[in-house]
C-alpha cells in the first residue's frame, strides 16, 4: 500500500518540478528580453563617458542573450522530459494504442479466415467435378485409384504412345528413298540390255575383238 501510494506522490512532485522550471524559463527569457530592449534606449549625459557606457550596454546584451539562449534550452529539455514522463507513464494511451493494435491485427485475421473459406468452397467444387468426370470416364477400371494416380498413369500411357508412334530420322530416310529404288527397277524392266549379252570368245578374243596381225 505504501509503494501504490508514494508512486502517485512522486509523479504529482515531477509534475510540479516540471511546471516551476516551465513558469522559470518562461519569465527568464522575458526578463533578459526586456532588459536588452531597455538598454537600447538612448540617454542623457552622464558621468559616464558614452564609449564606455556603449561598451557595457554591448557586453549586457550579450550576457541576456545568453541567458536567453540557455532558457530556451532548459525549455527544449523540458519537452523532452515530459514525452518521456508521457511515454512511460501514460497507461491509458499505452492501453488504448495495444487495443487498437489488436483489433486491427483481429480483423486481418478474419479477413484472411474469409478468404481461406472461400477457397475451401471453391477447391471443393471442382474436386466434386473431376470426381465425377474421373469415374464416368474410361479412366476408372474398377480399381480403387486415386483420382491424381488415374490421370498420371493416363498421361504416362499417352507418352508410350507417342514414343512407340514416332518416327526416326533413319527410317524416315529408308522410307523415302524405298520407293524410288523400286521405280528404278521396274523401268529397267530387270531385263540385260542386247550390246551386253555375253558372246563366246574364240582363242581367247571376244567374237567382236578384232584379230591379231
Amino acid at each position: 500500500m505504501s509503494q501504490q501510494r508514494s508512486l502517485p506522490q512522486s509523479k504529482e512532485l515531477m509534475l510540479q518540478s516540471y511546471n516551476k522550471r516551465l513558469k522559470d524559463d518562461i519569465k527568464s527569457i522575458l526578463d533578459n528580453f526586456t532588459e536588452i530592449i531597455k538598454s537600447a534606449r538612448v540617454e542623457d549625459e552622464t558621468q559616464v563617458s558614452r564609449a564606455t557606457q556603449c561598451e557595457q550596454d554591448h557586453y549586457e546584451m550579450h550576457v541576456r542573450a545568453a541567458n536567453i539562449v540557455r532558457a530556451g534550452e532548459s525549455l527544449m529539455k523540458l519537452v523532452s522530459d515530459l514525452k518521456q514522463f508521457l511515454i512511460l507513464n501514460d497507461f491509458p494511451s499505452v492501453n488504448e494504442a495495444i487495443n487498437q493494435q489488436k483489433q486491427q491485427l483481429r480483423t486481418l485475421q478474419e479477413e484472411c479466415d474469409k478468404k481461406l473459406i472461400t477457397l475451401r468452397d471453391e477447391i471443393a467444387v471442382d474436386l466434386y467435378e473431376l470426381e465425377e468426370e474421373y469415374y464416368s470416364s474410361s479412366l476408372w477400371d474398377g480399381a480403387d485409384l486415386p483420382l491424381c494416380e488415374a490421370f498420371r498413369r493416363r498421361e504416362d500411357e499417352e507418352e508410350e504412345e507417342e514414343e512407340e508412334g514416332a518416327v526416326t530420322p533413319e527410317e524416315e530416310m529408308a522410307t523415302e528413298t524405298a520407293p524410288a529404288a523400286a521405280a528404278g527397277g521396274e523401268s529397267n524392266g530387270g531385263a540385260v540390255p542386247s550390246g551386253s549379252a555375253e558372246r563366246p570368245q574364240v582363242n581367247g578374243l571376244g567374237a567382236g575383238a578384232a584379230e591379231p596381225i
